[in-house]
This record gives structure tokens, C-alpha cells and sequence, in this order.
């Protein structure tokens, strides 16, 4: 039996790949900042973003390494001697997957591939892929690749071994701040006077990037292997949120665009039956973890989980709590509120 045990990142060599991605900048800061790792490698594609991101985050034990994890050479070189990697590297953009479907698939499925073997190759201790609302019940191919690439890293379980590397999964959904997001756009239209909406009736689930580093975090000290760690978040309406940004400005609705959903799901009915409950997040336990030798540990984080009901799903347009567009103002815009700055509340 595999047990969650005691791990942290003290003395540890770290490696984090899309490492000057927005997710990216914030864990190495949170790392360094509460950690003393041995070695901490960022690896990316873009030599100007490791140039701009060293100019704020360096340090002796701190290396920023070039290079794509659709190269498999590359990284069975860069994995030697790491022990935990936290896989944040892919193609995320909805539209520009589906107009480059074999780009996304390179990266985001072959690459995770790449990224398992050279894992395993080189005996990493523990590995979390992050991944996305868009991978449960997906509809267009960014999401389509990443159930692929969750499957993946799921399965990778199989060929570990019970004393070898052991992978997880984190879930979760829209980044505030992070590059690409609707917010800058939302900003730059401001003068304009008119925000387009695709669909009024939108909904999305809406977490900070401090709040999905120290996420992955907590997953990497209690992870055993195979789950999908689904972190509680609150949810807002897509015409709260230009509301937020704008409330001086009209709002056009304009419909969806390709590849996208009216609501999303992060916690999907068919995986209720194997899905646990706690106080701040949810964790889909793998479904043929007997085919490894192992069995799930008894409880995360210390605490034992609650099991979800029959057709359960965790939905942006559920019971999740929902925020206003004046407490998004103030999450977008931190003259902080209170009860945003802690662990997202989720009513019941």
C-alpha cells in the first residue's frame, strides 16, 4: 500500500516546466519564499521571459533552462537528479487550438508523454500535471488534449511501480491574472464603451494564481498516486465580471466562439462514485488503482473524506459561491477583501 506520506520541498531539486508562465512565476516565488530547495529549474521555450523573470527571481540555487517538452532528449537530460517536477507547460489558448489542432496535440499530449518517460527514466520522486475545467466532458481540442494528457499522467501510475515516481493531477479553473485571460481585454475595450459577451448566461470557475500555487503545494505533500485534486473555487458570471472591470460600458452580446461552454465542470457525475469531499477541495480517486498493487490512503491532509453523492457534479453553475461584480472588483483589483483573501468558501 502507497501512504500520503510526510513530504515537502525542503532540500528538494524542483523542476517546473511553462516555468515563466503565469502559474509558473507565482509557485517559484512561493517556493523560494517557503522553502529551501536544493535546486529549483525552471525550463520554458521563451529565452526574453527567463531573461525578464530573472531580473526578479534568481538566487544560487535557482536555474533557468531553455527548452520544450515536446524534446524528449531534452528533458530525459534536464530530469537527472530532480525530484519532484510540477508539469505547468501547454497549449491553452480555446481558439488557437482549434484552428492548430496538431500544435496542441504535440504539446500538450506528446509533450506530457515526454514528460512521463523522462520522469520515470530518470526516478522523480513525485510529479502534478495541472490541467483544466476544459478536460471534463470536453468539447473542443485545448480540452480534448488535456483529458488526454490527465489519462496519461493517471496511467503512468501503472509503470512506477510501488516505490517508483508517483503521478497526480490538479483541476482547476479560469486564472485571474494570468496571461491570456479576459480581463486585459476586457481593459483595452474600456474606451471603447461597449464589452462584447459571448453568451449572458456564462458562468466560469474563478481562482487566484497565489491560491492555485499554494494548491499545488499542499497537493505535493499528500499526494499518493493517480488522483485528480480539484481545489474548491467560487464562480462568476461572465457579465459580473465586465460589470467589474467596466461599469460604465455597454455590454454586446456577440455568442460563443468556437470550442466554447455555456457552464463548465470540473467534478463531472460519472466520477461521483469515486470522488471524495473535504473542506477545500475534492479528490477523484483513481478507478483501477488495484491493477498497481496499491489501494488509496485512508486520509488527505489529514482529514478523512466525505463521499459525494450519486450523480454529483461540481458545476460553475451549481451550488458553488458565486461571486458578485463588486467582490470581483475587488479580487481583480486587491484593496483586498477579506473574504476573498482566504480559502474560497463553497455553500452547500
Amino acid at each position: 500500500m502507497v501512504e500520503n506520506d510526510c513530504f515537502d520541498l525542503h532540500g528538494k531539486s524542483i523542476l517546473v516546466t511553462g516555468g515563466t508562465g503565469s502559474f509558473g512565476q507565482v509557485f517559484v516565488r512561493r517556493v523560494l519564499e517557503e522553502f529551501e530547495p536544493h535546486r529549483l529549474v525552471i525550463l520554458s521555450r521563451d529565452e526574453f521571459k527567463q531573461f525578464e523573470m530573472a531580473r526578479s527571481v534568481n538566487g544560487p540555487n535557482v536555474r533557468y533552462v531553455v527548452g520544450d517538452v515536446r524534446d524528449e532528449a531534452r528533458l530525459a537530460r534536464l530530469f537527472a537528479g530532480i525530484d519532484v517536477v510540477v508539469h505547468a507547460a501547454a497549449l491553452k489558448q480555446v481558439p488557437t487550438a482549434e484552428y492548430n489542432p496538431i500544435e496542441c496535440i504535440k504539446t500538450n499530449v506528446l509533450g506530457a508523454e515526454n514528460v512521463i518517460n523522462a520522469a520515470l527514466d530518470a526516478g522523480v520522486k513525485r510529479v502534478v500535471a495541472l490541467s483544466t475545467d476544459k478536460a471534463t466532458n470536453p468539447i473542443n481540442l485545448y480540452g480534448a488534449t488535456k483529458l488526454c494528457s490527465d489519462k496519461l499522467f493517471i496511467a503512468a501510475n501503472g509503470l512506477s511501480g510501488e516505490d517508483g515516481t508517483r503521478f497526480s493531477v490538479v483541476r482547476y479553473g479560469n486564472v485571474v491574472g494570468s496571461r491570456g485571460s479576459v480581463i486585459p481585454f476586457f481593459e483595452e475595450r474600456r474606451e471603447s464603451g461597449m464589452l462584447p459577451i459571448t453568451d449572458e448566461r456564462m458562468t466560469r470557475f474563478w481562482i487566484t494564481l497565489e491560491r492555485g500555487a499554494e494548491f499545488v503545494i499542499q497537493v505535493l505533500s499528500m499526494m499518493s498516486r493517480g488522483e485528480i485534486f480539484v481545489p474548491k473555487q467560487p464562480v462568476m458570471r461572465m457579465v459580473d465580471l465586465a460589470t467589474a472591470i467596466a461599469p460604465e460600458c455597454a455590454q454586446e452580446i456577440i455568442g460563443i466562439r468556437p470550442g466554447e461552454k455555456i457552464h463548465e465542470v470540473l467534478v463531472p457525475a460519472d466520477e461521483a462514485r469515486h470522488t471524495l469531499e473535504f473542506d477545500d477541495f475534492f479528490v477523484v480517486v483513481p478507478a483501477f488503482h488495484e491493477a498497481w498493487g496499491t489501494k488509496p490512503p485512508e486520509t488527505y491532509g489529514g482529514s478523512a473524506g466525505r463521499p459525494v453523492p450519486a450523480g454529483f457534479e461540481y458545476r460553475s453553475n451549481g451550488d458553488a459561491d458565486r461571486l458578485s461584480a463588486a467582490e470581483l472588483r475587488a479580487l481583480i483589483y486587491p484593496q483586498a477583501s477579506s473574504r476573498i483573501a482566504g480559502p474560497y468558501s463553497h455553500r452547500r
